[in-house]
């Protein structure tokens, strides 16, 4: 089945008006595949600004809500505000929140329930830490937080990416190999065709994320169950574009 190739930047807590400038002026000035899908992931913050600027072929995501749409929740944000400054997707299940914040299976799980509800588009991240990796458990932690989300999407998979992105190659600079890649990410697809059906398995898009630069880009998007990036630091330079457009010539 042919997946549209999906690259979201996560700027994560990095940019201010004046490098958002820079950004979107990289994108808007050098080609981009237009098979592929852009996401921009931005502080909250700064949405309703970079909505005035941004291409009309690069989609604004959230990196976080909370799982109601209302409420005395102090610094949250909801599905329907998110929507309402023009974004239309969020990122959840990263692992900072997960680690950092002791975001467990069952709140992710909530949250990504209130975001496809709210109308928005998810990207939900799975992935194992150092430990689970050198133990042999990384298939283990991996499906056992996508059974987590399964009950929580119903219906709804052709709103959600899936990105795997393991712990133990976020922000080191140490990439998993392609080879380790797509053993995750077809282990991910035959979890889905066993536990869910072969219709999911088959369509829905998984992305990579870990250490993600131009020098890899092309190597990783190769792989046949990679079906695009999850895009860290490199997301805040120009090379970005040479991400984006890495699956161009496969």
């Amino acid at each position: 089945m042919s997946r549209t190739f999906i690259v979201c930047g996560n700027w994560k807590m990095n940019g201010d008006t004046e490098q958002t400038l820079d950004i979107i002026k990289n994108l808007t000035q050098l080609p981009l595949d237009p098979n592929v899908e852009i996401v921009l992931a931005i502080p909250s913050i700064y949405i309703a600004y970079v909505k005035t600027m941004v291409p009309y072929n690069v989609a604004l995501a959230a990196q976080n809500c909370w799982r109601t749409a209302k409420g005395a929740f102090t610094g949250e944000i909801s599905g329907p505000m998110i929507k309402d400054v023009g974004a239309e997707w969020v990122i959840l299940g990263p692992s900072e929140r997960r680690i950092i914040f002791k975001e467990d299976d069952d709140l992710i799980a909530a949250k990504v329930e209130h975001a496809l509800e709210s109308g928005l588009k998810v990207i939900a991240c799975v992935g194992e830490n150092q430990e689970q990796k050198d133990a042999g458990l990384t298939e283990e932690v991996v499906t056992k937080q996508i059974k987590a989300l399964v009950p929580a999407i119903g219906n709804n998979w052709q709103k959600v990416v899936l990105a795997y992105e393991p712990v133990w190659a976020i922000g080191t600079g140490v990439s998993a190999s392609p080879q380790q890649v797509q053993e995750v990410h077809a282990a991910i697809r035959s979890w889905l065709s066993t536990n869910v059906n072969s219709d999911v398995a088959d369509s829905v898009r998984i992305q990579y994320g870990g250490s993600v630069t131009e020098a890899n880009a092309t190597e990783l998007a190769a792989c046949a169950d990679v079906d695009g990036f999850l895009v860290g630091s490199a997301s805040l330079k120009p090379e970005f574009v040479d991400i984006i457009n890495s699956s161009y010539f496969i």
